[in-house]
């Protein structure tokens, strides 16, 4: 099993708009950056945990926990020219971008970006590192664990 921090912007898509969502899955959809797409065609597996981070927005920080629900398929927003998304050099024949879905498990507190910067335990979290910007990224199990640990119960 492996572990993520998928972040997303509250107003496109929040912890709660999962929660809420039929089966608490919604499909996790734009990612236009190469790197956090391969995460998600040759990395995640369903039942993977994933950390939920709202990101661009006042407050920053991990939101929620959820699971990868289904393995890679092609990312329909970039066939669709009305689509902020859109790709033009995309093709059915030839999808450029994946999308997985995401299953919610449980609304946590929020640990803000400014409490997990003083966390000694995750320093190296890859959120926390400058200049970092991918939408997704791995999270260590001992990051997992201290981050669990951080909001049992809540």
């Amino acid at each position: 099993m492996q572990y993520w921090m998928m972040k997303s912007e509250p107003d496109e898509v929040s912890i709660d708009d999962v929660m809420s969502a039929k089966g608490k899955t919604v499909p996790w959809f734009g990612v236009r950056n190469y790197q956090a797409r391969n995460f998600m065609r040759d990395a995640m597996k369903v039942g993977d945990g994933v950390l939920f981070y709202h990101s661009s927005c006042p407050e920053p920080g991990i939101a929620g926990i959820a699971e990868v629900a289904s393995g890679p398929y092609p990312d329909a927003t970039q066939f669709d020219p009305e689509s902020h998304y859109y790709d033009a050099k995309a093709t059915q024949e030839q999808p450029r971008w994946i999308s997985v879905d995401v299953k919610g498990v449980r609304k946590t507190r929020l640990l803000s970006l400014a409490e997990m910067r003083t966390l000694p335990q995750l320093e190296d979290m890859v959120v926390l590192k400058k200049g970092s910007r991918l939408s997704i990224t791995p999270v260590t199990p001992a990051q997992w664990k201290h981050v669990m640990a951080l909001l049992k119960g809540d």
